[in-house]
């Protein structure tokens, strides 16, 4: 019978990056796929902080150990482990890992807001997301590069890409539909704000700066100013 390919998720918390793997793969596949990933990804995992959800698989010390220290070689702080598996989480303890991740506090879930106070969470990506990439953040997402058909955006709050933005992005995906979608050039796959899907037209000339916002129940573009 053949190997079931893992399923691997990356997403942006509050602490660094959450990898959630499927239950179906054996751990020597995960293992395996993971360390490719990173191969892969390289610069945009490269001193990044991780935690790593693992589901109902029952993991040794050993095992968890190993890919500590595989991680570490490659400038990877693995710090945390979560999972439903007792045994696994009495593990990653008995190896100084957290088996809870830091719970956001009250106050800080994104609601529809007239104007957003300063001071908001916000996760800064500095690369270009390429196809296949996703970046899921509770509060508003920043991306210095471009984002290229393929790729995934989804954030609680705003959008904003100092770059051009050709993939899927999600802005207020709580129900806020207060959040925008900024970019220097605003094409993508598909966008949406709150509830409400868009597709952005064939662009007539040059590109421009330009700022997408829920008016009414529609979607629609506008040159960004920054005013």
């Amino acid at each position: 019978m053949a190997e079931i390919a893992p399923k691997i998720e990356i997403k942006g918390i509050r602490d660094g990056l959450l990898i959630t793997i499927g239950d179906a793969a054996s751990w020597e596949a995960v293992q395996d796929a993971l360390l490719t990933l990173i191969g892969e990804r390289a610069d945009f995992f490269k001193g990044a902080r991780v935690a790593l959800d693992v589901g109902s698989r029952p993991l040794k010390a050993a095992q968890l150990g190993k890919l500590r220290d595989q991680l570490s070689d490659l400038g990877i702080t693995l710090w945390a482990v979560t999972g439903d598996s007792p045994k696994t989480q009495q593990n990653a303890r008995s190896l100084g890992l957290e088996t809870q991740l830091t719970k956001p506090r009250p106050g800080r879930v994104v609601r529809p807001l007239e104007a957003h106070p300063e001071g908001e969470a916000a996760l800064f990506v500095r690369r270009t997301l390429r196809s296949g990439m996703r970046v899921a953040f509770e509060g508003h997402v920043i991306v210095l590069g471009n984002v290229h058909p393929g790729a995934e955006i989804i954030a609680g709050g705003d959008i904003i890409v100092w770059g051009r933005l050709r993939g899927v992005a999600h802005a207020g995906a709580n129900g806020n539909t207060q959040a925008v979608v900024c970019a220097l050039d605003l094409s993508p796959t598909q966008l949406r704000i709150a509830g409400h899907i868009a597709t952005a037209p064939p662009r007539k000339g040059k590109p421009v700066p330009e700022k997408a916002f829920l008016k009414g129940n529609q979607v629609i573009a506008e040159p960004w100013s920054g005013k």
